[in-house]
This record gives structure tokens, sequence and C-alpha cells, in this order.
């Protein structure tokens, strides 16, 4: 299974590398694309993670792909693992509530790729990308994984940053992307 990251922000934000980097880890660079990277520095600092193309995925032909969006009408199941070979996943900052951005920018130009959704909550784009991979390439459902929605991450004493996403649980603990608090702790914006 090839995962396909169509990088839908302006910039290549500090976030979106720790997470992009993290979904590198999970799935292994050889089967990790990034699609509409829009310039050489953003290229150079996504070569490591996987395969760079600076075309949007709305403009490269693909056969048996599948989009992931919140909004699509079917689940992700383990039987899609013989449907698709592609997997697109949006990488966007969330917005609370859903603005419906994969939809906005992705889902409705691409009308001849299907759409698929992880349930009606919003994934960080690496918990996505995880969530796909347990059920098409270990053959989980939905139902088989536990969550939480809703993070919050203490920054300083009587200080906290609400994630108002859904996060999955392993061995009872968020699944985040390495130094993904530490990085909260050093932003400047709070």
């Amino acid at each position: 299974m090839k995962y396909i990251i169509e990088h839908l922000e302006a910039k290549l934000y500090p976030w979106c590398l720790l997470e992009y980097t993290h979904i590198s880890q999970i799935v292994g660079k050889q089967n990790l694309i990034f699609t509409n990277i829009k310039t050489s520095a953003q290229k150079k600092k996504l070569q490591p993670l996987g395969t760079v193309h600076t075309q949007s995925v709305r403009h490269i032909p693909l056969e048996k792909a599948c989009i992931l969006d919140p909004f699509a009408a079917s689940p992700l199941t383990p039987q899609d693992a013989q449907e698709f070979t592609y997997i697109i996943i949006g990488g966007i900052l969330g917005d609370h509530p859903m603005k419906a951005r994969t939809k906005k920018e992705l889902s409705q130009f691409c009308k001849t790729i299907l759409t698929r959704h992880l349930g009606k909550e919003q994934f960080p784009t690496d918990n996505a990308v995880y969530v796909a991979k347990e059920i098409l390439e270990h053959h989980k459902t939905l139902n088989e994984f536990k969550y939480q929605d809703t993070l919050e991450i203490t920054i300083d004493k009587g200080e906290s940053v609400v994630l108002p996403f859904r996060y999955v649980l392993l061995h009872g603990k968020p699944f985040l992307a390495p130094g993904f608090k530490e990085f909260l702790k050093k932003q400047k914006m709070f």
C-alpha cells in the first residue's frame, strides 16, 4: 500500500514536518508520497521522508486510489485493501468545528477517485495514516481501536493547549509524533 499526503497548507509548518516524519516512520519511506509540494526548500526537507512531487494529486493519474475524507459516505474497511493501491490523505491543519476542507480542496476535484472515512471525527494526519494502515494491512476494523477525543497538553503551570481532535490510544496513551509535546511547549503563541 502506498500512502499519499496531499500537502494543502500554504507552508510546511514545523508541526507538519513533525507529523510527516512520524508518518514516514509508520509506513516506511518507500511507501510514502508527498504531493503538492511547491518550493525547493519544502522538497529538500521532505525527500528524506518519502517520494516528493510538486504537482497535486489532482493532476496525477492514479488507478485504485482512495481519498480519506471525514465526509465520505462509507468507512474504510479491511476489504478495501483488495480494491486500493493508493490511500490519499490531506495534509491539513484541522479546524474546529470541521470546515470540510478535504472535500473542498481535494475530493471535489478528484471525481473518479473513491472516498472513505475513518469515522466522523477529525484525526491528526499521522493518526489517520496509522488507522488506515492498521485497517488495510492488519485487517482491523474501526471499532477495534480505542480513541481519545480532545487532548489537553500542559504547557506550563496553569497553562495548557486543548487539541479538539481524535487520537488513537496505544497502551492507554494518545498516539503522538515523537517530540510533539516538547514542540508545543516551545511555541510562543500561547
